[in-house]
């Protein structure tokens, strides 16, 4: 519990950033790697040596340093996949590989999967809250036949494009993704 804790603090101090000034900052994502491995290590180290045991750590949240590490890895690998093809920040990276390090690569991978969930409906949201329902719908109808009428796929105007370029901020996701998982509010 005191990993989730600790993780979830974290979070909340990247979504205050994040949604103020659009910044997840290094002073936040390097001391939570470095926190969650340190925690982990000393577990790990802990149960090598005799002076606890797995079961009497895992409430704490512990989780052995090579899961640590391979969260840290897993998570920060596909979200710098994405960051170079998807031009996610790279505030994001260190903040999904953060979770890694603290989760493991199975529920890294969760809150990962689950913030990019939480994140495509609140950009849906932004979407319509900006452009309004009744004119995005009219404008989904026209790019469908035109998209029937040529054959192919139309592409949007550069005015439509900007307007779907609204800000998304992952923190907040995140945040709520580590929740989701972590208290187990979504069934698996």
């Amino acid at each position: 519990m005191v990993a989730t804790v600790l993780l979830l603090v974290l979070l909340l101090v990247a979504t205050a950033t994040d949604v103020s000034r659009r910044r997840i900052y290094n002073s936040i994502t390097y001391p939570g790697i470095v926190i969650a491995v340190g925690l982990n290590a000393a577990g790990s180290i802990a149960v090598a040596v005799g002076w606890s045991r797995p079961e009497s750590l895992a409430p704490l949240g512990w989780i052995s340093l090579s899961e640590s590490s391979f969260g840290l890895l897993a998570c920060g690998v596909i979200m710098l996949v994405c960051f170079v093809l998807f031009q996610v920040g790279g505030g994001d990276v260190k903040l999904m590989a953060m979770a890694g390090a603290f989760l493991g690569p199975q529920r890294g991978l969760e809150v990962m999967l689950w913030t990019f969930v939480t994140g495509g409906c609140l950009a849906i949201v932004v979407l319509v809250w900006r452009i309004g329902p009744l004119d995005l719908g009219r404008r989904a109808v026209r790019h469908l036949l035109a998209t029937l009428r040529v054959g192919r796929i139309s592409r949007p105007t550069d005015e439509e494009r900007a307007e779907l370029r609204a800000p998304l901020f992952l923190a907040p996701c995140a945040l709520a993704a580590a929740v989701i998982v972590q208290f187990r509010l979504i069934p698996t």
